[in-house]
């Protein structure tokens, strides 16, 4: 039998090697901008077409390289970072594992021009499938570009797992606005498809967070400042009130890298306890400097997940960081210990406990129910709560032909996690004629039934009726539009703008009339005829930011995400007054629904009670 075992040939094992750093044309930005930064650049241009599938070129002002080293790097493992063993320990550059240039060689057609200052001509190489095709001098300005172009063109499988370009471009702008947020003092820009999407100067950190995440955080932004032996943390922090239902305006930078870390993530989140919705995620940039040698930042191909040395320490100093900073600025509650004069006046405090009180205190059952030693699981028959028993013990006395009281409890029906009343197998259930509805605390609807009556959450119920809507205007006749007599603009972020672009023929079918106007800028002309006007700008915002909520479900369709998120924001809200016909009709719509008893996202929208269950619990 002949061998099996035999080496790969090199162009193979660079495309299985670059599969572990280049998995994406994000990730070729993402490398090309550190390779920019690591050679002392001050000014970092990105140009990407076709959201980079086309073309991804990085030209900065760099050092530059001689003919020998713009050869050399695009072998793997060639490095200038990294000289022996103990210099992985003290790293401070962006990269340094030499695979960067060798595996975007492997995978696409690279065209590469460098100059040092003191070199008179700079050096051309041109390169594909990791193999050089051309080499020759060029005129060229101090710094070097790197083009690449037709990513994964020797690799079409890889190819045809790229996502849509919308998809992909906002990637991109991902990994740009990690990288320049990290360096302020560098000035970058973004040009996508031949329009200039962002051109940041250099500056200081809160210009460039304002920047990139939008001028809504200019007066929202909580300076963090802590300095220690051990590390420093310095950043912003947004305002309570700037927390979103998605955690995209969250960066953590050790040593100027950014890093994903659930630890410290929670860390943050502990320090803003009690002060935001439980499911909103507060905004944040913030920046960790200690020693490399208490981190390992070699523990994953893209470097984006570091070991720490210590990781409790630096959890309590990050979590020590906000609160304090939130605190200094006079955003956290704070405990007032003057007692209340409208407590002072009760008895319990402006009438000492005199010893015969504490006696007869001490002598009744109830005190002695909770303070013999071992009693806690008993009640005395002569306790005061014997009868709390009773409550959860059937009784013997049952009426002749009645059923046991336990035995028709609420029966729950788990279908797409929804919970409802069983309502057994009789007559449907349905609303009774002519009867006034009732609304309590502005969120429940009572509403009478043929079997009893059921309590109707309103927003649940509204989301539920505006879902069957919207999927049916998606699918067959488009909602009409009502035309804005003053047309609206609005400006986004250039992530946003990137997302909205993406979902306006949807949002033409729901009723939107939105057109581009500029740089990250767009035109409301019009909304659908059966929503409230006034809002639109806030309701669009709101829209994006419920949608990116839904695209952490990769199950849902882009369509599916846009009418769940467009259903949740136009629904009627706990809180708002609704007058018996809006009731009325709320409650007629949902029970018109193909399934009205819960949200798209699983909810229940009511809660049915059953005429002999509510009889029973009076003891009839």
């Amino acid at each position: 039998m002949s061998d099996s075992i035999q080496l790969l040939p090199d162009h193979i094992a660079n495309q299985i090697a670059a599969g572990e750093v280049i998995q994406r044309p994000s990730s070729a930005v993402k490398e090309l901008l550190e390779n920019a930064v690591d050679a002392g650049a001050t000014e970092i241009k990105l140009i990407v077409s076709d959201a980079g599938k086309s073309l991804i070129q990085v030209i900065d002002n760099g050092c530059g390289m001689s003919e020998t080293d713009a050869r050399m790097s695009f072998e793997r493992h060639a490095t200038s970072k990294i000289n022996n063993i103990e210099d992985l320990f003290r790293i401070r550059t962006m990269g340094f594992r030499g695979e960067a240039l060798a595996s975007i060689a492997a995978v696409a057609q690279v065209e590469l021009k460098s100059r040092r200052a003191e070199d008179e001509a700079g050096t051309y190489i041109e390169i594909e499938n990791s193999r050089v095709k051309k080499q020759e001098p060029v005129a060229f300005p101090v710094g070097t570009s790197i083009a690449m172009k037709n990513i994964f063109f020797n690799v079409p499988a890889r190819r045809n797992f790229l996502k849509s370009n919308a998809v992909e471009m906002r990637n991109i702008v991902d990994e740009f606005t990690r990288v320049a947020m990290a360096f302020p003092d560098i000035a970058f820009s973004l040009t996508a498809n031949g329009q200039e999407m962002y051109h940041l100067g250099s500056g200081s950190l809160k210009q460039r967070i304002v920047h990139l995440l939008g001028n809504n955080y200019a007066s929202k932004l909580v300076n963090v400042e802590e300095k220690t032996d051990y590390l420093n943390v310095y950043g912003f922090a947004g305002k309570p009130d700037t927390a979103k239902k998605t955690r995209g305006d969250q960066y953590f930078f050790v040593n100027n890298r950014f890093i994903r870390s659930a630890y410290l993530n929670h860390a943050v989140m502990s320090a803003y306890q009690q002060m935001i919705p439980a499911d909103s995620f507060p905004m944040y940039v913030l920046f960790i400097d200690l020693d490399p040698a208490q981190i390992d930042i070699n523990v994953h191909p893209t470097k984006q997940e570091i070991k720490f040395e210590d990781e409790k320490i630096i959890y309590a100093f990050v979590q020590a960081a906000i609160k304090h900073a939130l605190a200094q600025f006079s955003i956290m509650p704070t405990l007032n210990f003057d007692l209340d004069p409208g407590i002072q006046q009760l008895d319990a405090v402006a009438r000492p406990f005199t010893e015969e009180k504490k006696e007869r205190t001490a002598a009744s059952a109830l005190y002695n129910t909770f303070t013999q030693k071992n009693q806690a699981h008993l009640i005395e028959s002569k306790s005061d709560l014997k009868h709390w028993k009773d409550f959860f013990t059937a009784s013997d006395k049952q009426p002749a032909g009645r059923p046991d009281s336990t035995a028709d409890k609420f029966e729950y029906e788990q279908g797409g996690s929804a919970i409802t009343r069983n309502t057994g197998p009789g007559e449907p259930l349905r609303l009774l004629e002519n009867t006034e509805l009732l609304h309590i605390h502005a969120t429940y609807i009572v509403a009478p039934t043929n079997q009893g009556f059921i309590l109707i959450h309103q927003q649940a119920a509204h989301e539920r009726i505006l879902y069957e809507r919207y999927t049916a205007a998606a699918k067959e006749k488009p909602i009409a539009t009502q035309r804005n007599l003053f047309p609206i603009t609005i400006p986004l972020s250039a992530a946003d703008a990137v997302m909205l672009e993406d979902l306006l023929p949807d949002l033409r079918l729901l009723g939107y009339e939105i057109e581009p106007l500029g740089k990250d800028t767009f035109v409301i002309q019009g909304t659908p005829a059966d929503v409230e006007q006034g809002n639109e700008k806030v309701a669009i915002e709101q829209m994006l930011e419920q949608y990116k909520h839904f695209n952490s479900e990769v199950k849902f369709s882009r369509r599916e995400k846009l009418i769940r998120s467009i259903a949740w924001q136009h629904a009627v809200k706990s809180g708002h007054n609704l007058s018996q016909k809006e009731m009325k009709l709320l409650a007629e719509d949902l029970f018109a629904c193909s399934q009205p008893n819960i949200t798209p996202s699983g909810n229940p929208t009511y809660i049915a009670f059953k005429k002999d269950y509510l009889e029973r619990m009076f003891g009839k």
